[in-house]
């Protein structure tokens, strides 16, 4: 089959069948979410590996996952995808004559330390801007950023991020990762070791989930599965940080979070804990996708966003 015919109409059903296939896990799962029939969704998969004389799905009786094949057919379908839906609101917004609109992604602390006051600020320099917020954890808001749902995120740096998902990191600010816990907590005798600290179950605000491990560097994904994809090692785990705290407060469970909430979780009941051993540092600030860095209106927000985190945030090292 000559390669141009994947882009073409008869094919583009097919692509985003295969997207909805890769992203569930499963063909019941994807025919579910596009009402259709499975033995009509699993036909359409087989035609089109046909079509391209590739394995794309490797199937099992817990699911499907992608040949390396699939992958490449995954990174481009996205892409184009992408570049539809970015085509289709670029001509909406003409028509409509929309006005400097921000979407941005961003984990719960930055929201709560100057994302909101900037936003804020923004709004009253454009008073009929309609401005869009998702709060989540970092591979969540990736998810949005690659969908073309936001334009931007902020988030700490994600260690071992493949170089072929298409996004850049612009580093704001170095933190450290931070032990909480209630007041009266026994590991506040004292400064405590990680081992110590370790023997407490621990509360995780940024729960994984397994259909973001292709975010990663195949050479570095075992390590990744075996620590952040790891679902069993916390006691709690939940997307809302208001949860978190609140399980922290009523158990001898450990909150990890970065040491910046501290005066907020000191607000909330919650104590940081001395660590007896240097801790771990990372950085955070923006990601936002490579082919979109040099467009006005990122470089805009990224210029906002910088200036509006560099009174409250700690210096970059």
């Amino acid at each position: 089959m000559a390669i141009d015919k994947i882009y073409g109409l008869t094919m583009d059903k097919m692509l985003s069948q295969f997207l909805a296939v890769a992203d569930a896990g499963s063909i019941s799962g994807a025919a579910t979410a596009l009402f259709v029939t499975q033995p009509t969704l699993t036909f359409n998969m087989r035609k089109l590996e046909q079509e391209l004389g590739v394995q794309l799905l490797q199937r099992s009786s817990r699911g499907v996952t992608l040949t390396p094949y699939g992958e490449t057919l995954y990174e481009n379908a996205r892409l184009m995808r992408r570049l539809h839906h970015n085509m289709l609101g670029a001509i909406a917004d003409q028509r409509e004559r929309s006005e400097r609109g921000i979407s941005i992604g961003s984990g719960y602390s930055w929201w709560t330390m100057f994302l909101k006051d900037m936003v804020v600020a923004y709004q009253q320099e454009f008073p009929n801007a309609p401005a869009q917020v998702s709060l989540g954890n970092q591979l969540r808001c990736m998810d949005q950023l690659i969908s073309g749902d936001i334009l931007l995120f902020l988030a700490h740096e994600i260690e071992g991020l493949s170089p072929g998902v298409g996004a850049e990191f612009v580093p704001l600010s170095t933190v450290y990762h931070a032990y909480f816990v209630r007041q009266n907590h026994p590991l506040l005798a004292r400064p405590r070791s990680a081992a110590e600290v370790d023997a407490y179950p621990y509360v995780s605000s940024s729960p994984a989930e397994s259909r973001h491990q292709r975010y990663f560097d195949s050479a570095r994904r075992r390590t990744r599965i075996e620590t952040v994809f790891d679902r069993s090692s916390s006691a709690f785990a939940s997307n809302s940080l208001a949860a978190c705290v609140d399980y922290t407060r009523a158990t001898d469970a450990v909150l990890r979070h970065t040491h910046v909430m501290r005066d907020d979780f000191a607000g909330r009941g919650l104590v940081e804990v001395t660590q007896a051993e240097p801790p771990r540092i990372s950085r955070m600030g923006i990601y936002l996708l490579t082919e979109q860095r040099d467009d006005p209106r990122v470089r805009d927000m990224v210029k906002r966003i910088t200036a509006a985190a560099k009174p409250v945030l700690p210096a970059l090292e």
